[in-house]
Parts: structure tokens; C-alpha cells; sequence
């Protein structure tokens, strides 16, 4: 799922108007299969959303700082979920700017998964959301998904895990060469 959602159009609805991102890069994470997930140990309060159903958010705070959003794909009770990392800007860029305060350029608006998160405007206010018809988010293939696909996928190793964490795992799918993908440290 997490190179299929590569070229999609990930849209958020708002009182003034419609934010859209083209995914340009995502992780997957495997829960009890995935010491890097944060369904690793099974559920509990904050990863609940995790577990299903599909076509959810689970949204979460990382350190305390910023908000990453993944979209759940894994069957009810079954903790397997995309994270979503980074975005090229598609419509209503100028609201994206202005929730990030970035002024010049699209390259990073959305490109990391705190940068994305806030520049759709997603907090944990919507964790659990549904991407199913009639919600303020969804997400959505058009002619421009096909080529962002056939132009170049390149699988990596996740960003940002700690050593035995699963950050050996490719689970890491870019569109390759994508200005707007985050970079590695």
C-alpha cells in the first residue's frame, strides 16, 4: 500500500477552502512484525486507531513537537498502517504556506512528515477520520498518478528509527529524484 499511495492526491477540506498534496513519499509499518511500529506491542490508548478499520488515520505526536499522520491498511484488529512523509503542493498552497510560514518555493512545505502534517492542517483532533466518502479528507488516483509512477519509485531504507528498531527495513518507497521527498540525515 505504501507504493501504491505514491502519485495519489491526498486532500484535506477546510472552512475556506481545499488543501491537496501529490504523495511523493511514504513508510510502512508492520506492527507485530515491526519493532519501528508504533503497534509493535499491541494496542493500547494512543496507537488504538491503528488497529482499524482501514481507510483511518492514525495521527500521533512525535517528541512532543509535531504531528505525523499515517493512513491504516491493515485489517480490523491488525496494526498495519502508512506513514505519509512528504507531499508536493497541488492546490491551496498559499494556506499551506501560511500554516507552516513558509514563503518561497513548494519544496518544503510538505516534505517531512511534521511539515506535511501541518501544512494540511491535520492534528491529533483527527486521528481515527475516515478517508471513505463524505469525510473532509480523502485520498484519490488521477491521470498524473500513473506517470509519477512509472517515472521512478526507489525503495529505501525508513528514516529516523533507532539502531534495532527496524531501521534496516526498506520499507521506504520515494518517487525518485522528487524535489519535495525529505532528505536523509
Amino acid at each position: 500500500m505504501a507504493r501504491d499511495l505514491l502519485g495519489c492526491l491526498f486532500v484535506v477540506a477546510h472552512a475556506d477552502g481545499r488543501t491537496v498534496l501529490r504523495l511523493v513519499e511514504t513508510e510502512a509499518y508492520r506492527g507485530a512484525l515491526d519493532p519501528g511500529s508504533h503497534g509493535y506491542r499491541g494496542p493500547r490508548p494512543r496507537n488504538l486507531s491503528m488497529f482499524g478499520p482501514p481507510g483511518r488515520l492514525y495521527v500521533y505526536l512525535s517528541y512532543g513537537v509535531h504531528f505525523c499522520v499515517n493512513v491504516v491498511c491493515g485489517q480490523e484488529g491488525v496494526s498495519e498502517a502508512v506513514l505519509l512523509r512528504a507531499g508536493e503542493p497541488v492546490a491551496g498552497v498559499e494556506a499551506m504556506r501560511v500554516r507552516r510560514g513558509v514563503v518561497e518555493g513548494n519544496r518544503l512545505v510538505a516534505s517531512g512528515p511534521g511539515r506535511l502534517t501541518q501544512a494540511l492542517g491535520i492534528t491529533r483532533e483527527h486521528d481515527g477520520a475516515s478517508l471513505l466518502r463524505g469525510g473532509s479528507m480523502w485520498c484519490a488516483r488521477d491521470e498524473a498518478t500513473e506517470r509519477f509512477q512509472e517515472g521512478g519509485i526507489s525503495q529505501t531504507k525508513r528514516i529516523g528509527l533507532a539502531v534495532g528498531r527496524g531501521d534496516e527495513l526498506t520499507w521506504r518507497f520515494v518517487v525518485a529524484g522528487h524535489p519535495c521527498a525529505s532528505r536523509a540525515r
